[in-house]
């Protein structure tokens, strides 16, 4: 029965653990995404990882748990806007410049 006991409680403790961190990390998922865009060399794996970091940055407004400077998420997202078009449009040295400028707003707003 004890081993029962024991083995629920870890169960429990992962799952609560896993929650929170999934909570709390919205802003650093959309700066790795940024930051693979950033790093991509064709026009279309920007504009795709540009678009998902733009998919975690709008979610990370809505994190209670962590301040965020809103002005700088804000000027990241439209990075990533400009970042998605540009790499839709096979300008890869323009998408990689936004996708650049979208971390470092990103890491401002975490700051």
């Amino acid at each position: 029965m004890k081993t029962i006991t024991l083995f629920t409680g870890f169960l429990l403790m992962a799952f609560l653990s896993l929650g929170t961190l999934a909570a709390s990390s919205n802003l650093d998922q959309a700066i790795q995404h940024a930051e693979a865009a950033m790093k991509s060399e064709k026009g279309k794996s920007i504009a795709k990882h540009a678009a998902e970091a733009k998919i975690y940055a709008n979610a990370s407004k809505g994190d209670s748990d962590r301040v965020i400077n809103r002005e700088h998420l804000d000027e990241g997202i439209k990075c990533l806007s400009d970042a998605i078009k540009e790499g839709e449009n096979d300008d890869v040295k323009a998408a990689q410049k936004s996708a650049k400028d979208a971390v470092g707003h990103f890491k401002q707003a975490a700051n």
